[in-house]
């Protein structure tokens, strides 16, 4: 293992420079580590009669980064992903919750006219704390107590439920 890292820092310049000429600018850590695993594996099936490391080395760790580049591009390929104009023409298809609306109401009959905003708002709504006292025009504080109080009353609901 100690052979590999000596080898790995020493090689650690060529990774870079193919990295560069390949003009790769996305996920450039992705492909060093890549590069590494094809050092590793260069250094595994090399060949000293066959000629010298450095350009084994070279043509190997480059053709590694080349196959993932190729994988990534055809997976690019292959993946939609509409453009963000496209959202802003669908249209939605559930904008009435009448079902969930009449459900929610359900367990409200017991909150305070504020209380059940604070429960639509939240649970339908999915609007934050902040988000309900700017609806609203009151304080944060104000929409706490009104969940306070929602969440109190309907915990005593089902415990009754329960019991």
């Amino acid at each position: 293992m100690e052979d590999f890292e000596q080898l790995a820092n020493q090689y650690e310049p060529m990774i870079h420079k193919i990295i560069r000429s390949l003009h790769i600018y996305k996920n450039k850590e992705d492909y060093f580590h890549i590069g590494l695993v094809g050092l590793w594996e260069a250094a595994e099936a090399f060949n000293p009669q066959k000629g010298e490391f450095t350009n084994f080395a070279y043509s190997y760790v480059k053709g590694q980064i080349l196959n993932e580049m190729n994988r990534n591009n055809r997976f690019e390929e292959r993946s939609i992903h509409p453009k963000e104009e496209y959202w802003e023409t669908v249209e939605e298809t559930n904008v009435e919750q009448p079902l969930e609306l009449e459900f929610l109401l359900s367990y409200c009959q017991d909150l305070t006219e504020k209380e059940t905003k604070w429960v639509i708002y939240t649970c339908l709504d999915f609007l934050s704390i902040r988000e309900i006292a700017e609806k609203e025009h009151v304080s944060i504080s104000a929409v706490k107590q009104w969940r306070n109080g929602a969440k109190k009353k309907l915990k005593d609901q089902m415990v009754e439920i329960v019991d």
